[in-house]
C-alpha cells in the first residue's frame, strides 16, 4: 500500500472533453459539480423559471405553460449534464507485482532479453479494466482504455524477487466500480503475476490477488481474466461480471479433448491408468484404478496417448520430464528447490544403482551397522564416489561428505532413537506409537473377544476364525476377566487381518517378501498407557485342519520367545507401514481430496466465497499427486520396491476405498466414534469422551478440529443467512455434485454421502475437507523419517516368516537369532532407499503456509469482517500451539512426556523448514 501511494498518490485526474459547448459551460459545470459517490456526479437542481417580456413587464402566462417551460428547461439541463458526465474522464493507476525467478537457464535468459527489446517497440503486457456495470447502449461490461505495463525493458535485469510495474488507465466518470481486469501478454515468456493494486478511485485501493502465471499470447491467445478480491455468490454477481465469471470457468474446464500442454490451465478427470508401463515389459503392466473392478477416486486428466501394447493404459512420462498439472498448480521455485524433482531423481535413479555396484554386503550384520549410517555413514569404494557425486545433487539427508580414501554419506539421526537408543525395543513404546506415532488412526476398541473377521468364508475359506483365546491374555489383564476388561473399555486392537489376508498368497509369492495378516491386542493400564498382550499372525488357510495358518505370539518369558516376540512386532510394524502409506496417507488424504480440488476449480468461480475459503487448502496437491504417480506409486516405484505389498499395494488401496472409505466418517469426531475410541458426551469440551484419555493424536486433533469448525461456521454464516441460499447456489451445488458423481464416481450411489442443503451441512463438509488437507495429513506425513528412518522400529517390508520348531530354518534361528532377525528385515539397499524417500516426504519447504496463515492475509478477500475473523482464527491457532507445548511438558501425560519419550508435536501448527516432526501446513503439499 505504501509503495502504491508513493508511486501514484490517490488524486483524481480529470480530463475535459473538447465536445463541451463552451468554455463558460465547462467552467460552470465543474465548479458547481459535487460528487455524491466516487463514481457519480450530482445533477444540478433546476431553479423556477419566469417568462419576461422585453419591456420588463411580467406577462400573464398560464400555469400549464409555465409547467411546460419548466420541464423543457430542466430536460435541456439534464441532457447537458449527462453529456458532460459522459465526457469527463479521470485516470487511475495500477501497480502490478511480478515475481522473478531466482535462477534462469540460458534459454530463459535469452528470451527475457528478447522480450525486453520487443517491449520497446510495442509488444507489451496490456491491461484492461472491467467495470461491475454494463453499458446500457452496448449491453457489454464497461471497459477502460487499454494500458501497458511501463518500464518492462528497464527493469528486465532486476535481481529483486519482486518487481513492481505501473500502468495508467483512463476511465469514464460513469465507469462504476472495478470488478475484473484482463491481461494480454505479448511477450514470448510467461511471467508470474502476484497481485495488482488499482489506486485513484475515491473508494480507496482495489486489490487483485492474482498469484497466477500469465502465458504468452502466442501460446494462449485469449486474454487472462482476473477478478478483484470482492466475494460474490453467483446470484449476487454484478451484471458487468456475469459473462466473465462463466467464461473463466469454461476456460478452466476445457473440452475434455487432446493432450494437455504444460502451460494449460485446464482441470479435468481421468482414471489411474498411467501407473504401469506395459511397453517396457509385461511385468510392469498394472490394472487401471477407477471403475467396477478396482474402484478409486479420479485424478487430473493429462490426455496423453495410450501405450502401444494396451489401449486402456496411458503412456507414461518418466523423470526428469514433468507430468502435466494445470500451470498454477505446479510447485513454485522455492518448493521445487526443497522438494527437488531432481532430488528424487538423484536418490532413486542414480544413488541406488551406484550403491548396488559398490555395497559389499546386502544385509546388516548387527545393530552397530545401522547405527553407523548416522554416525559414520555409508562407505563407498575408493574412487567410485567422485564420478557418482558429479551425476546428481546430494539429498538433504546427507549432512556430511568427506572425500578422502572413502566416500562418506551420513544420514540424520531419526528422533525415535535420538532420546533413547533402545526405546523402540520396549513394548510400551511399541504400543504408544499406536496412539502417538505416525499412524495413530487404526487403533480401535475391542467390542467382542476373540475378534471376528468380516471376510466372506465362501471366498476365503473356513479358517477365518481367530486363533486368539482367553488363555492368551488372561494373565495380562491386571486381575480382570476378559469380560470385565471389555465392559471397562480396557481392550483395544490394531487389526490388519481383513485388509491383508486376501492378498497374502500373491504377496508371499514375490521374491524377498513375506507377510502375515496381523492382529495386535492392547490393554489399557491403570496409568493410562497401553501394553501389547498378544499378536495373532494369520496366513491363508489351505484346509480346515491346517493349524499353521494361524499362530498367536505373547510377551516373552525366555530368550527364544523374546526373539519370537521381536519378530512378531516387526511383522506388525510392516503391516502398519503398508496400511499407513497406501491407505491412511496416500488414499485418504492425497487421492480422495483430488476430486474435490478439481471440481472446485471447474465449478466455483474465483469470486465465490467458498473457493476463497478453500484456496489455501488446495495448494500444491495436484502437483505432489502427479509426482507420486510418476515416482512413488508407479510400477517398480518406491512403494512397490520398499513396502511388503509390492506390486499389489494399490490393489490393497483400492480394496480399502471400496470397503472402508466413507466421506461422512472422515471427520475426526466421526472417525473416533466409528473406531470406538470415543463416545458422544455433550458435557465434554468437544462433545466427545475419549476412552483413552491420554490419546495425543485425538487430544490435539480435537483442538484443531474445533478451531477449524468455528472458523468455517463463522465464514459460512457470513454469506449464507439461510438454507435456501445454499440450495439455490448453482456453483456450490455443481461443485459438490461433480465431486461425488464424477470425482468419486465409483461411490456415487452410496447413501452415506452427506446432503448439502443447510448451513450445518456446508460447515460439516468444508470442515472435513480442511481437516483432511491440513491436520490429518500432517499427523500422517511429517513423522515418517523421525519414526521410520530407523527401520527396525517399523520396517516397511519383511523378507522371512517366523520359524517354528518344525521348520528347517528353526535351527539357524536358534543358532544366530540376530542374524535371522536382520535377514528378515529390509536389506541395506532397501533401507537406504527407503530412508532417502521418507526424509524427502517429511521435509517442510521454506515457502510452507501453515494453518492460520495465508498469502496476502489482509487482502485475500475484500470482506473486511472476514479478514478480521481470520486474524481471530490465526490467534486461536497460536493459543493451541501453546497448549500443545504445555501438554508435552506435563509428566502426567505419559504417552507424550517421560524419560526417552518423544513429545507429540505432529499437530503443533508451526515449524521451521526441514525435517522437524511438527508443523501443520494448510494443504497436502508433500
Amino acid at each position: 500500500m505504501a509503495l502504491a501511494n508513493e508511486i501514484m498518490g490517490s488524486r483524481l485526474i480529470f480530463e475535459r472533453s473538447s465536445s463541451l459547448a463552451s468554455p463558460f459551460q465547462s467552467r460552470f459545470s465543474i465548479k458547481k459539480r459535487t460528487q455524491r459517490t466516487q463514481f457519480s456526479i450530482n445533477p444540478f437542481d433546476p431553479r423556477p423559471m419566469r417568462a419576461v417580456n422585453s419591456s420588463g413587464v411580467v406577462a400573464a402566462i398560464s400555469e400549464d405553460l409555465v409547467k411546460t417551460l419548466r420541464i423543457s428547461t430542466v430536460g435541456r439541463k439534464q441532457e447537458k449534464q449527462e453529456e458532460e458526465e459522459k465526457s469527463v474522464k479521470f485516470k487511475v493507476r495500477a501497480v502490478a507485482t511480478v515475481r522473478n525467478k531466482n535462477k534462469e537457464d540460458f534459454k530463459e535468459t535469452l528470451v527475457k532479453h528478447l522480450d525486453a527489446f520487443t517491449d520497446k517497440i510495442g509488444r507489451n503486457v496490456v491491461l484492461e479494466l472491467i467495470s461491475t456495470q454494463v453499458d446500457p447502449k452496448t449491453n457489454e461490461p464497461k471497459k477502460s482504455k487499454a494500458a501497458v505495463l511501463k518500464d518492462w525493458s528497464k527493469k528486465s535485469n532486476s535481481k529483486a524477487e519482486r518487481v513492481h510495474y505501473t500502468a495508467e488507465f483512463t476511465v469514464d466518470s460513469a465507469f462504476g466500480s472495478p470488478g475484473a481486469i484482463t491481461v494480454t501478454n505479448k511477450h514470448q515468456k510467461e511471467f508470474f503475476l502476484e497481485s495488482i493494486t488499482i489506486e485513484g478511485f475515491a473508494c480507496g485501493p482495489v486489490h487483485f490477488p492474482c498469484n497466477s502465471w500469465v502465458q504468452s499470447q502466442k501460446d494462449h491467445p485469449s486474454k487472462r481474466i482476473l477478478f478483484t478480491n470482492q466475494p460474490y455468490l453467483p446470484s449476487e454477481t454484478p451484471s458487468g461480471l456475469r459473462t466473465l465469471r462463466e467464461k473463466e470457468l469454461e476456460n478452466l474446464r476445457g473440452n475434455g479433448k487432446g493432450e494437455r500442454k504444460l502451460s494449460d490451465r485446464i482441470y479435468d478427470y481421468d482414471v489411474y491408468n498411467d501407473i504401469g508401463n506395459p511397453d517396457i515389459s509385461r511385468e510392469l503392466a498394472r490394472p487401471t484404478l477407477g471403475g467396477r473392478e478396482f474402484p478409486y477416486p479420479r485424478r487430473c486428466r493429462t490426455g496423453r496417448s495410450s501405450t502401444d501394447t494396451d489401449m486402456m493404459s496411458e503412456r507414461r512420462v518418466e523423470k526428469p520430464l514433468p507430468m502435466y498439472v494445470p500451470r498454477d498448480e505446479q510447485f513454485e521455485e522455492s518448493k521445487q528447490n526443497t522438494f527437488a524433482a531432481c532430488r528424487l531423481k538423484a536418490v532413486l535413479h542414480n544413488l541406488i544403482p551406484s550403491l548396488k555396484a559398490s555395497i559389499l554386503a546386502e544385509d546388516f550384520a548387527n545393530f552397530g551397522e545401522i547405527d553407523s549410517l548416522y554416525k559414520e555413514g555409508l562407505l563407498l569404494k575408493l574412487g567410485f564416489q567422485d564420478d557418482m557425486f558429479k551425476k546428481f545433487p546430494l539429498p538433504k539427508i546427507v549432512t556430511t561428505l568427506q572425500k578422502s580414501s572413502e566416500g562418506l554419506l551420513r544420514y540424520d539421526t531419526p528422533k525415535i532413537v535420538s532420546k533413547d537408543k533402545y526405546a523402540w525395543l520396549r513394548d510400551d513404546e511399541f504400543a504408544r506409537q499406536a496412539i502417538a506415532g505416525i499412524n495413530p488412526v487404526n487403533i480401535e476398541r475391542v467390542t467382542s473377544y476373540p475378534p471376528v473377521s468380516n471376510l466372506d468364508p465362501e471366498i476365503y475359506g473356513p479358517g477365518l476364525h481367530s486363533a486368539l483365546t482367553e488363555d492368551h491374555i488372561i494373565g495380562q489383564l491386571d486381575g480382570l476377566t476378559v469380560q470385565q476388561a471389555l465392559e471397562m473399555n480396557r481392550l483395544f486392537m490394531v487389526d490388519y487381518h481383513d485388509i491383508y489376508l486376501p492378498f497374502l498368497d500373491r504377496i508371499n509369492a514375490l521374491d524377498g517378501r513375506k507377510a502375515y495378516a496381523t492382529r495386535t491386542i492392547l490393554f489399557l493400564t491403570r496409568l493410562g498407557t497401553l501394553k501389547p498382550i498378544a499378536i495373532e499372525l494369520s496366513l491363508p488357510s489351505q484346509s480346515s485342519s491346517n493349524q499353521k495358518s494361524k499362530r498367536v505370539v505373547t510377551p516373552p518369558v525366555d530368550a527364544t520367545s523374546n526373539w519370537m516376540w521381536q519378530l512378531a512386532k516387526a511383522h506388525v510394524g510392516s503391516n502398519d507401514a503398508g496400511v499407513h502409506q497406501l491407505v491412511n496417507h496416500w488414499l485418504r488424504t492425497h487421492a480422495c481430496l483430488e476430486p474435490f480440488i478439481l471440481a472446485a476449480h471447474r465449478q466455483l468461480s474465483a469470486m465465490h466465497p467458498i473457493f476463497k475459503l478453500l484456496d489455501p487448502h488446495m495448494r500444491y496437491t495436484l502437483e505432489i499427486n502427479a509426482v507420486a504417480r510418476q515416482t512413488l506409486i508407479s510400477a517398480d516405484g518406491v512403494i512397490e520396491s520398499c513396502f511388503t505389498a509390492g506390486q499389489y499395494g494399490l490393489e490393497i488401496s483400492s480394496a480399502a476405498y471400496k470397503n472402508k472409505w466413507r466421506f461422512d466418517m472422515e471427520g475426526l469426531p466421526a472417525d473416533l466414534i466409528r473406531r470406538g475410541m470415543a463416545v458422544p458426551d455433550p458435557t465434554q469440551p468437544h462433545g466427545l469422551k475419549l476412552l483413552v484419555e491420554d490419546y495425543p493424536y485425538a487430544n490435539d486433533g480435537l483442538l484443531l478440529w474445533s478451531a477449524i469448525q468455528t472458523w468455517v461456521r463463522t465464514y459460512v454464516e457470513r454469506y449464507y443467512a439461510n438454507s435456501n441460499l445454499i440450495q439455490t447456489d448453482t456453483e456450490l451445488q455443481a461443485w459438490y455434485s461433480e465431486s461425488i458423481n464424477v470425482g468419486h464416481a465409483d461411490h456415487r450411489d452410496a447413501e452415506w454421502w452427506p446432503k448439502l442443503s443447510t448451513v450445518e451441512d456446508l460447515v460439516s463438509v468444508i470442515t472435513t475437507i480442511i481437516w483432511l488437507a491440513s491436520a490429518q495429513h500432517a499427523a500422517l506425513n511429517f513423522g515418517q523419517y523421525p519414526y521410520g528412518g530407523y527401520v527396525p522400529n517399523r520396517p516397511p517390508l519383511m523378507r522371512r516368516l517366523i520359524p517354528d520348531e518344525s521348520d528347517p530354518e528353526f535351527t539357524s534361528f536358534i543358532e544366530d537369532p540376530q542374524k535371522y532377525f536382520f535377514s528378515s528385515m529390509p536389506s541395506l539397499l532397501q533401507t537406504t532407499k527407503f530412508m532417502a524417500v521418507v526424509d524427502t516426504l517429511s521435509t517442510h519447504s521454506p515457502d510452507e503456509e501453515y494453518i492460520g496463515e495465508r498469502q496476502q492475509p489482509s487482502i485475500w478477500t475484500g470482506d473486511a469482517e472476514i479478514v478480521d475473523a481470520f486474524y481471530g482464527f490465526s490467534a486461536e491457532i497460536g493459543r493451541i500451539e501453546k497448549e500443545i507445548d504445555k501438554r508435552n511438558r506435563d509428566p502426567s501425560r505419559r504417552n507424550r512426556c517421560g524419560a526417552g519419550v518423544l513429545p507429540y508435536e505432529l499437530m503443533a501448527p508451526s515449524s521451521e523448514p526441514g525435517v522437524t516432526c511438527r508443523g501443520v501446513p494448510n494443504s497436502v503439499s508433500i
